[in-house]
């Protein structure tokens, strides 16, 4: 059952998660975290913040870790068939729609009118995370790192995978202080 139940948790998320992998990752995370309850949203942040440290996308990452810690090599190869299998059947059905209709006002809108969606999923998960912060590093400490990986990312066009090592090297070292 853990595999069906892995494939129903990416699949999902992969047909809902308009806009590619970052878009589905709060579809992903209500389903690991909040239906099924394999980590909690301290872990799932973990796996997240490690996933976009590697390349590759994201999604597919944390398909395979995931699938892996639940169900073993076969769990990680279903959840991996899982989030890949609706972008492949997506991807045929829509581009044969769209070319058919491609010069329509309502296609062009749907793009239009998907986006504020997907930005307002991306917030709430932000929040999520942010508020996951505080709870377990503190506020000043939550703020500093906010307004330290705000300032490499967009003022000093840091790489976030540098950033995200940087913080999972402060992470080790300040507990070991």
């Amino acid at each position: 059952m853990i595999y069906w139940y892995l494939f129903l948790a990416f699949f999902i998320p992969g047909i809902l998660g308009y806009g590619g992998g970052p878009a589905s990752i709060p579809l992903v995370e209500k389903e690991v975290v909040d239906r099924y309850s394999w980590m909690t949203t301290q872990e799932f942040g973990e796996v997240l913040a490690l996933g976009n440290a590697l390349p590759g996308p994201i999604a597919t990452k944390m398909a395979g870790y995931i699938g892996y810690a639940e169900g073993g090599i076969l769990g990680a190869s279903v959840a991996l068939f899982a989030s890949v299998a609706p972008s492949l059947i997506l991807m045929v059905l829509l581009m044969v729609t769209l070319l058919k209709y491609k010069d329509s006002p309502k296609v062009k809108n749907i793009t239009k009118l998907v986006r504020p969606v997907i930005a307002v999923l991306l917030g709430a998960m932000t929040l999520q995370f942010f508020m996951t912060s505080i709870d377990s590093s503190g506020t000043i400490q939550t703020i500093v790192l906010v307004v330290l990986s705000y300032w490499l990312l967009e003022i000093r066009k840091v790489h976030p995978a540098l950033v995200i090592l940087m913080a999972l090297v402060y992470g080790a070292v300040s507990g070991i202080v």
